[in-house]
Parts: C-alpha cells; sequence; structure tokens
C-alpha cells in the first residue's frame, strides 16, 4: 500500500508535460504500472491516482460518492469520471497533462504537486500559495486543538 506524500516544484513545458516526483514513480514501479489516473478534483486542482488506488476508489463500490441527493451525486460522479484519464509516464519520467485538466486547473508554468496519501494533487503554484494561506492556515490551527500526533 503506497502513500503518496510530500510537496514538489515543478514547470510543466511547452508541451504540457511535467516531471512527476521520483517517489511516485518508485510508488509506480512497485505496482509495475506506466501509467497513472488523472482527473479533475475539488478546489481547482487535479486529482492523481496510482493505479492501485484507483481501483480501490472503483472496487469499493463507490461508497465515497454516495449522497442523499441522487441529483448531486450523479453530476459529481458524471464530472469525476468524464474527467478522468489513464496518462502514460514516459521513459524520461514526464506525464502529459491533457489541455481539459489544464484548463480546469488553471495551470500556467510552475506548478506545486502534492502527494495526500491516497493520491496525489497538481495544483498552480500560485493558486496552491493561496489556498495554503487562506484555507491551510485555518484547517492547521483547528486540527493542532484536537490532534496529538
Amino acid at each position: 500500500m503506497n502513500a503518496l506524500y510530500g510537496q514538489y516544484d515543478h514547470v510543466m513545458d511547452a508541451k504540457n508535460r511535467v516531471f512527476v516526483p521520483a517517489q511516485f514513480r518508485e510508488a509506480l514501479r512497485e505496482e509495475k504500472k506506466d501509467y497513472l489516473m488523472i482527473t479533475g478534483g475539488v478546489d481547482e486542482c487535479l486529482y492523481v491516482f496510482l493505479p492501485s488506488k484507483w481501483d480501490e476508489l472503483i472496487a469499493n463500490n463507490m461508497e465515497i460518492f454516495k449522497s442523499e441527493n441522487k441529483e448531486e451525486q450523479r453530476a459529481f460522479k458524471r464530472f469525476f469520471f468524464s474527467n478522468a484519464a489513464n496518462c502514460t509516464v514516459d521513459g524520461q519520467g514526464r506525464l502529459l497533462i491533457q489541455q481539459n485538466h489544464k484548463n480546469y486547473a488553471g495551470l500556467k508554468k510552475d506548478l506545486k504537486i502534492i502527494g495526500v496519501g491516497n493520491k496525489a494533487e497538481i495544483w498552480d503554484a500560485q493558486a496552491w500559495s493561496k489556498y495554503e494561506k487562506t484555507q491551510i492556515s485555518k484547517s492547521v490551527r483547528k486540527f493542532s486543538k484536537i490532534l496529538d500526533i
């Protein structure tokens, strides 16, 4: 069971390719796969799943998508799965960011790739910086009062 963690600064080249962090490539090698699953995430970033984590998401009867509001549930599943793509990591360790993904997440040249345990996220560097200042600092303060780790 591979967990993805850490923060990595990368630059997307003119052909929309970005290097996958070495730790993530190693996890992919352990799975004996050459692709990652990418889809639009919440907070206008991209979600990146190892194939095993994607398979777990599907195999778990997609419990994570269950909602009492079936209309919202269908809409989110349509968004999530219609934006999903199997993206091959090339021999140099790069991933091609599809244009629809680039547009959705507002990706420019400078990117931040972060591991969040069961997946990674790709952010535009400026968007991540803003999110970090506005959302993460509040969350850390809140959880610092309830967690003892």
